[in-house]
């Protein structure tokens, strides 16, 4: 994968629910849509299931064309695959990048982020966390709060003075 999701980046949405996404993320998500530019507009696919999940999942049209490749190659029935496919196929939007590099957040999406009347009207600020191969969109508040959770398991996970790529496991290709 030539790109990456990468960084953190602060949003305002506007009271039409409009939302800029950032630039280095459009890049990404339009090297990894196969239809574009031929179809002029850009696309990627936001996923608002996921019952634990307090943020939108995004992934980009390729990403999203492999994991339901993954999930088509389960078992019909298997709880497992009606779970994902649930959550992630029945819930989820395509989404379609305007000229001026917006999206229209979709209600279920506000709805899953916390985003709506008051706040929408107050133009809230929004979380981008790139996560290599996707990205999530939080509402800022949570975003916060579940970056203070996770602080605290870093010292859970690290001696004293340990490097945090102490984590990693051994690299067993060479380096570029």
């Amino acid at each position: 994968m030539a790109e990456a999701f990468r960084s953190e980046f602060t949003q305002r949405v506007d009271r039409k629910a409009r939302l800029s996404i950032p630039a280095a993320f459009r890049k990404v998500i339009e090297a990894n849509d196969p239809d574009y530019p031929m179809a002029k507009r850009a696309r990627f696919v936001m996923v608002y299931g996921g019952d634990n999940r307090a943020y939108l999942e995004c992934y980009t049209m390729a990403g999203m064309r492999r994991l339901e490749k993954r999930i088509a190659k389960m078992p019909l029935g298997d709880r497992r695959r009606v779970y994902l496919s649930r959550n992630i196929i029945r819930m989820s939007i395509e989404v379609e990048i305007d000229e001026e590099g917006r999206i229209v957040l979709p209600q279920k999406a506000r709805d899953k982020i916390g985003l709506s009347g008051p706040a929408l009207d107050e133009g809230a600020e929004l979380v981008f966390a790139g996560d290599l191969q996707t990205f999530q969109i939080w509402n800022r508040a949570d975003y916060e709060l579940d970056d203070a959770r996770h602080a605290e398991v870093a010292q859970d996970l690290l001696p004293d003075g340990a490097d945090m790529l102490s984590l990693l496991p051994e690299d067993d290709e060479e380096e570029d």
